[in-house]
């Protein structure tokens, strides 16, 4: 396993409680439940130190995943959250199974080259993919790039390795940039946030904690939510 540090969310983030208000009425619940998922899987990782174990514990979750589609949720509340707020949506959870594989890349490689770099962002990635899905985004909304631009941002910023470091900030960057060009339907709009959010995480110095809430951040959020770019 690669050396990561507290990779996903920590304590309660008010600028993605303020991204989250964007969503369309009744979009919310999928798009929490889909990043509690992610934090879920980020928690694994930050509390299992033996390879194997790992790889066990993801497993489980890659199968209890994909069991959506055939039986009722166990009483694991990601799973219920999931199964009430996203399956009721017409998506499967088949389609949730890629964002495991995604977390794998961090247990499975010694060192995390370009090619697991992207194999982790486009695995982890497609939590804004089917969270689009689930919440009627735009057709023109650049889901792919900004799902695996803000994977890579989160990591890169975790990542103890300068030089792992240093090559997931640069394959952020222009996934995030192509983001923030777009101009973004209203239905997809807290996913965009959640994208600028990422893109304005890679101005921190490496090492530095972002300034969660600082008005230039926040100010983003308002005018992307106005005009959806």
């Amino acid at each position: 396993m690669t050396g990561e540090g507290s990779i996903g969310e920590g304590p309660p983030n008010p600028e993605r409680a303020l991204a989250l208000s964007y969503a369309p009425p009744g979009g919310r619940g999928a798009l929490e439940a889909l990043l509690a998922l992610d934090d879920a899987l980020a928690l694994l990782l930050r509390t299992t130190r033996e390879p194997a174990l790992g790889q066990l514990r993801l497993a489980w979750w890659r199968e209890a995943l994909a069991k959506l589609d055939q039986a009722a949720a166990p009483a694991e509340p990601v799973l219920a959250a999931l199964e009430r707020d996203v399956l009721t949506r017409d998506v499967a959870g088949a389609a949730l199974v890629p964002i495991v594989h995604g977390w794998e890349v961090l247990i499975e490689e010694e060192a995390l080259t370009r090619d697991a770099l992207q194999r982790f962002a486009g695995g982890r990635g497609q939590v804004f993919v089917v969270a689009g899905a689930a919440i009627g985004a735009g057709a023109r909304d650049p889901l792919a790039a900004a799902g695996q631009g803000w994977a890579l941002a989160d990591l890169a910023r975790n990542l103890r390795g300068a030089g792992e470091a240093e090559m997931a900030r640069a394959l952020a960057l222009p996934l995030l940039e192509e983001a923030a060009a777009a101009r973004w339907s209203r239905n997809g709009r807290a996913l965009g946030a959640i994208a600028h959010l990422a893109r304005l995480d890679l101005r921190t110095p490496q090492g530095a904690e972002p300034p969660v809430g600082a008005p230039h951040r926040v100010g983003r959020l308002l005018w992307h939510r106005l005009t959806g770019r």
